[in-house]
């Protein structure tokens, strides 16, 4: 089933079904009020709105037309917000931007840091932002929502906590993140809220395409209207959603509601750091990427970030060419 929450002037607006193909949706607050609510309650309500999604598809409930631009994220705040780095490419590719090292344990050990969750953007919200010179970068991801996941949950035990999928993007201030990270105590102002697809679905609505830890589809980035990303979420995943959810509950609990995310997708080609969509490959989820493989290449970076009226869309479609989650499309604006 597929899950959105429609903005209705309060923080944590309206659930509703969505229809398979995006097109319709149902009231599901007879249910439960909000997404959240849903997800505390998540034994007893999902065969409910299970089949509620199974009568909106057979036009057997009332319904109205979809429009993502009334969606807000599916979780408008959450209890947490953990981001991974499940694609060693990208965390090789920052890492030299910043002129730093890779941790001797990135292949065994992923990387996560905790982002502000008290306030996340509609994925069709602006990017609203004080300054050009922050450095402002767009990042392409997949994320999973997860169920009450006790302490110390193996990784194979994990899957089974998986509610949720959906899109991200995880905006980043790139000329922000160097000096808070030379304090030694992570990112803050560098990370401001990000935006999460219009739709979030269940796994077993993506078919072959999950495997049961990670999602193997193209992720469709463009930037100002023109392809910039295509990477296939499945290749390159060194650790893949139950190994990030084990490693976040390794000495903690997390809530029902937790969302957990893969970090920006990113593909090698031939062993190397990929190539633009214009030259053949499968491009890149961000900015700092394509500039830092322009650096390598030719010693300095040529594509610029984002600057006031910059437009991203990220969006995935099936195999048949149908969106899945619905569209993340932003325009940054002067705050």
């Amino acid at each position: 089933m597929k899950l959105a929450t429609l903005k209705n002037g309060t923080r944590d607006g309206r659930l509703v079904v969505v229809s398979r193909d995006l097109t319709r949706y149902t009231d599901a607050s007879f249910l439960a009020l909000t997404l959240q609510a849903a997800l505390d309650d998540w034994q007893r309500l999902s065969p409910h709105l299970a089949a509620l999604s199974e009568s909106l598809d057979h036009g057997a409930v009332p319904s109205m037309r979809f429009h993502e631009n009334d969606a807000h994220s599916p979780l408008p705040r959450a209890y947490q917000w953990a981001d991974g780095s499940a694609y060693v490419n990208h965390v090789e590719l920052v890492r030299k931007s910043r002129g730093g090292e890779m941790p001797a344990n990135h292949l065994t050990d992923p990387l996560i840091y905790q982002g502000g969750s008290d306030s996340f953007l509609g994925p069709r919200d602006p990017i609203v932002m004080a300054d050009e010179a922050w450095g402002i970068d767009f990042e392409g991801e997949v994320a999973v929502i997860t169920g009450d996941v006790p302490m110390g949950a193996s990784a194979g035990d994990a899957k089974e906590f998986i509610r949720l999928v959906m899109l991200v993007n995880d905006i980043s201030l790139r000329a922000l993140a160097p000096g808070e990270l030379a304090k030694g105590f992570g990112f803050f102002q560098a990370k401001p809220s990000s935006a999460f697809s219009p739709v979030a679905v269940t796994p077993d609505a993506l078919g072959d395409a999950w495997d049961g830890g990670k999602l193997s589809l193209p992720l469709n980035v463009d930037y100002n209207g023109k392809p910039f990303g295509r990477a296939n979420t499945g290749v390159d995943m060194t650790f893949d959603f139950p190994q990030l959810i084990a490693h976040a509950a390794k000495t903690r609990p997390l809530a029902a509601g937790t969302i957990i995310g893969s970090g920006t997708v990113s593909n090698k080609l031939d062993g190397g750091p990929g190539k633009p969509v214009a030259e053949g490959g499968a491009g890149y989820s961000c900015i700092v990427e394509m500039r830092t493989v322009e650096t390598l290449l030719h010693g300095a970076p040529k594509t610029p970030y984002l600057s006031f009226g910059d437009t991203v869309r990220i969006e995935m479609k099936d195999k048949a060419g149908h969106s899945i989650f619905g569209a993340i499309e932003q325009t940054v604006q002067r705050g």
